[in-house]
């Protein structure tokens, strides 16, 4: 059975005109419900994680500045959200889902998170609503329990997965690739393992071309024994922080890609959603929803 992470704190409240669509991890769940794709049996709900875990990842100061809400006013400008107890719990929520997704993984082949893919909070800090690295979290607590050697994160949301890159770069059990836009944010990028960068306005040829090119490659000369798999939508061609211009059909071709792949290899794989910041709020839920559609397809 398909498993997904989802706390209703995940639906934290924000301001009506904050531009992070919130809204969508309420609307996500509901639509897989209602369409029969996912029934409620398919959805666990994570507690809190504990602070040993998250410091295995992140800097102990930052981490308790962090959590008991005392960040300067220029950290919490870098984040983009308004620091609270409520936010606090739910990036804990959050890390400990994706932490419990890579059981289910291990022994279904794939699970998922509702949220997740905070790629850019980096050891000692949080950016671009982003406070802890989820996968970052999950892959050093695979790394630490031994139930995987080598660890491959796939990140193909919009934007460089700069703190992702930052934690593992000196990492050699952790492989991370990176296709995200050459001249969008972060306008100074970390060096992952492999970087792909794409133009403004690419579309779903060139892109998927890429992607084909590159992945099955890199899965076969390090040959992962777990893949974290960053599913961000911000890749469509409307999204307002994205700047390429992928089709929802060419988004939904990059995740059958990517899903299947890992499936024919046996990799059990763990997909975090990552961003997704279209102007029109149905486009986000289809495409975040076709990625859940075809894990049921491919895995069960």
């Amino acid at each position: 059975m398909l498993k997904i992470a989802f706390n209703k704190n995940y639906v934290h409240p924000l301001d009506e005109n904050h531009r992070f669509p919130m809204i969508k991890y309420e609307l996500i769940p509901e639509q897989l419900i209602r369409e029969n794709t996912c029934s409620i049996d398919n959805f666990f709900e994570p507690g809190i994680i504990s602070d040993e875990l998250v410091l295995d990842t992140h800097e102990d100061q930052y981490f308790h500045r962090f959590k008991n809400i005392k960040l300067s006013k220029k950290e919490i400008r870098e984040i983009g959200f308004p620091l609270s107890k409520g936010l606090v719990e739910r990036e804990l929520t959050i890390a400990q889902g994706t932490i419990e997704c890579t059981k289910y993984s291990i022994e279904h082949g794939i699970s998922m998170n509702i949220a997740g893919g905070t790629h850019h909070a980096f050891y000692d800090r949080g950016e671009a609503f982003c406070m802890l690295n989820d996968q970052a979290i999950a892959a050093n607590y695979l790394i630490k329990k031994k139930l995987a050697e080598r660890i491959m994160i796939i990140d193909l949301d919009v934007h460089q997965g700069n703190g992702t890159a930052s934690i593992f770069k000196s990492n050699p059990e952790v492989f991370t690739i990176s296709f995200h836009g050459k001249k969008n944010y972060p306008f100074r990028k970390e060096k992952s393992d492999v970087d792909i960068e794409f133009e403004d306005n690419t579309d779903d040829e060139l892109y998927l071309k890429k992607l084909k090119k590159h992945i099955p490659t890199l899965i076969e000369n390090f040959k992962p024994d777990f893949v974290f798999y960053l599913s961000g939508v911000d890749v469509l061609n409307n999204d307002k922080l994205g700047r390429l211009a992928l089709s929802i059909d060419g988004c939904k071709e990059r995740d059958k890609f990517i899903l299947e792949l890992c499936k024919a290899n046996s990799i059990p794989t763990q997909v975090s959603m990552g961003g997704g910041y279209s102007e029109l709020l149905r486009n986000i839920i289809e495409a975040h929803s076709n990625t859940f559609r075809l894990a049921q397809e491919i895995y069960f």
